[in-house]
Parts: C-alpha cells; structure tokens; sequence
C-alpha cells in the first residue's frame, strides 16, 4: 500500500478528510519551500501537493502563475524540487508529498529518470496537468515501476464514461476540479459539488480531493462533508506573494490559515 493509501485509509478509519495545501516550489525563494512544508504539516496539513515550477503554467490563474514566475527567477528546477522533497523526506517519513505540474520538465528529464529519482526523494504520486492518460502509459509504466502514484484531475464537464477511464488509469486519489476556469477562480456551488462527488463515487471506490475555489475554513468545511479531501491553494500562495520580502514570516502564515481549515473541518 503507498503512502498515500495508508494516509486515507488511516483518515476514513479516524472519520475524518485530507487537508492537502498546495505551493510552488521554490517561491518565493528556495529556501523557504521545506520550512513551510513542515509549518504545514504542523498545522494539520494531510498531504502536501507541491508544484513544479513552469514558464507556461495554462491551468492556474494570476496568483499561481507569478508563484511560477517568482520560482523561475530561483533558475528552480525540477531536480532542485526533488532536492527539496529529500530534505522534507530526512526528517518527515509519513507525510505524502505529490508532485503537481507540467508534462515538459519531466519530458526534459526522461520518464525512467524522472520516476527514479522522484522515488530515491521521496515522492509519492505524481499530478501531470497536461497530460491526459490516453498518452500517459509510457511514464505511468515507469511510476509504476516505483509505486509512485498517477494521479488525474475531473472537471464539472467530465462525463461518467471519461470519470471511468480515468479513475482506471489513476491511484492515490483523484483530484475534482470543482470549478469551471483556472484556480482561484469564481466561487463555490457546494450542492453542485456534492452532486458530482456522488457521481464519481458511482464509478469508482478511488479517494476524492477537492480543489479550486476554496478560499477559508468555512468552505473547507462545507466541502469536507462531501469529500474524501479538501485541496488549497490560491490562498497559500497568495499570502506567500504578500509576506515575499518577509519570507520568515510564511511558514507561520501559512500555518495559520491551514490552522484554521483544519479545526473547522474537523468540528463539522
């Protein structure tokens, strides 16, 4: 069983969901990146979705992509991501680490290579927004080979014959987009939400991660109820881009936001 699979099953045994922060890499300098991962984790974070930086991030909106850009005046690379994965891996065995990202670095680096090395870090599954897993089977083979998890996104649009298709391809969990755009977009519709959550569980017995759109605790919250994991982003990073000529105040920062989401998940 990976790590993943351990974290939820030990999750649904306690009654309770993921909390998974995402941040970039390497924003807003290197040395910030493990620091805040450990604060995280303090904090109550689950499983930590940690972005590979990239010059042409499509998926993500104006927060993330200058976390990108911010990353990418570091010169941060996916080998330096790896390094920072090994470091946060020296001192925390149990915590899940998934690499969200772009298929080009990895390309770059080989899917044999890549999936070597991710392993030897401590990665434990691996997000490729760009790649949808009908040209996946060459780089799921060589994950695979290391028990690293392919793990796939759903939209709203996703019809029940494409949620079967990827959910096969997929492990770890899956990763409901809960909102139509870019992320840090629009605002919620929490029935809609559940609706499709319903319909996913119809098809497949994987864990479902929620993202997009949650801001605070109360929606972390409200999602929780439905999900088997609450995904955030746009909001860390955003605190990360105002406190980025105070980097030693991040860690707490982020801290406290995920702090908060974390209790109001767990009194819901």
């Amino acid at each position: 069983m990976s790590r993943i699979a351990e974290k939820f099953a030990a999750l649904k045994a306690a009654g309770r969901q993921a909390l998974i922060p995402y941040i970039t890499a390497g924003d807003p300098a290197p040395g910030v990146t493990v620091k805040a991962m450990f604060a995280m984790v303090e904090a109550g974070a689950d499983i930590i979705e940690l972005g590979v930086p990239f010059s042409d991030p499509m998926a993500d909106g104006p927060v993330i992509t200058k976390a990108h850009e911010r990353a990418l005046l570091h010169n941060t690379s996916l080998r330096d991501v790896l390094a920072m994965v090994a470091e946060f891996r020296a001192r925390d065995s149990s915590t899940p680490v998934v690499l969200m990202g772009y298929l080009n670095p990895v390309e770059v680096m080989g899917y044999a290579t890549f999936a070597e090395a991710a392993a030897k870090a401590g990665v434990d599954g691996v997000l490729t927004v760009d790649l949808p897993p009908e040209e996946a089977d060459e780089l799921t083979a060589e994950l695979r080979k290391y028990a690293l998890d392919p793990i796939y996104l759903l939209a709203p649009t996703t019809t029940p014959e494409r949620i079967r298709l990827i959910t096969e391809a997929a492990s770890g969990y899956v990763y409901y987009v809960s909102l139509k755009g870019v992320t840090g977009a629009a605002t919620l519709d929490i029935p809609e939400v559940a609706k499709r959550i319903e319909t996913i569980r119809t098809i497949s017995h994987l864990p479902i991660g929620v993202g997009f759109g949650i801001k605070d605790a109360s929606a972390a919250a409200a999602v929780a109820v439905h999900a088997d994991g609450v995904v955030v982003g746009s909001v860390l990073v955003d605190r990360i881009a105002r406190l980025q000529q105070d980097t030693a105040a991040i860690p707490a920062a982020l801290a406290g936001i995920l702090g908060e989401m974390r209790q109001a998940m767990d009194r819901r």
